[in-house]
């Protein structure tokens, strides 16, 4: 932003609650730019025993992540994501629980994200162009953006299926 939105002054830099911000050079005006992080609504998407990585057309060719996209006015998380799954893959997604809020300051957003299960058959949005499926147990985080919330979730199934593996007592039963 160059301008003012409210009466059309340039902006300058300057702190304000001791952060450097954008604001009106017009000092009746007050406008400050806040630049505050968009947020985003992230879903793993689980579809039978498989993981679903999508490609944006926009990206590299090799790169994957799981379904994301902008909160919409009006809806809740776990709406935005039920959501998502259905514009971008065109599954049902259901059962939408949360992995994990997290920072992602270098396209400043924060990422809100949700394991969902999902059933139908995949039919691509218009924004993706190719398909990963991963055995659950495959799966692997990467070290930023949507991929921490995957780390987590991959750690959380690991201590679940330990927590859930009993020792044997020796007896028949």
């Amino acid at each position: 932003m160059k301008y003012c939105p409210l009466c059309r002054s340039s902006l300058e830099s300057g702190l304000v609650d001791e952060y450097e911000r954008l604001k009106c050079s017009n000092q009746d005006c007050g406008f400050v730019f806040w630049d505050n992080p968009i947020p985003v609504v992230a879903a793993l998407v689980e579809n039978g025993d498989q993981i679903l990585l999508a490609r944006n057309r926009e990206w590299p060719e090799g790169m994957y992540s799981i379904i994301t996209g902008f909160l919409e006015k009006g809806e809740t998380p776990e709406e935005g994501a039920l959501r998502e799954v259905k514009e971008e893959l065109g599954l049902r997604g259901r059962d939408a629980q949360l992995i994990g809020v997290y920072s992602f300051a270098k396209m400043n957003q924060v990422i809100i994200a949700y394991h969902v299960k999902a059933d139908g058959e995949v039919v691509l949005g218009e924004e993706l162009v190719d398909l990963k499926r991963i055995d659950k147990g495959k799966l692997k985080g990467w070290s930023f953006g949507t991929g921490l919330a995957v780390t987590d979730w991959v750690n959380q199934q690991r201590q679940d299926n330990m927590g859930s593996e009993k020792p044997d007592s020796g007896r028949a039963s």
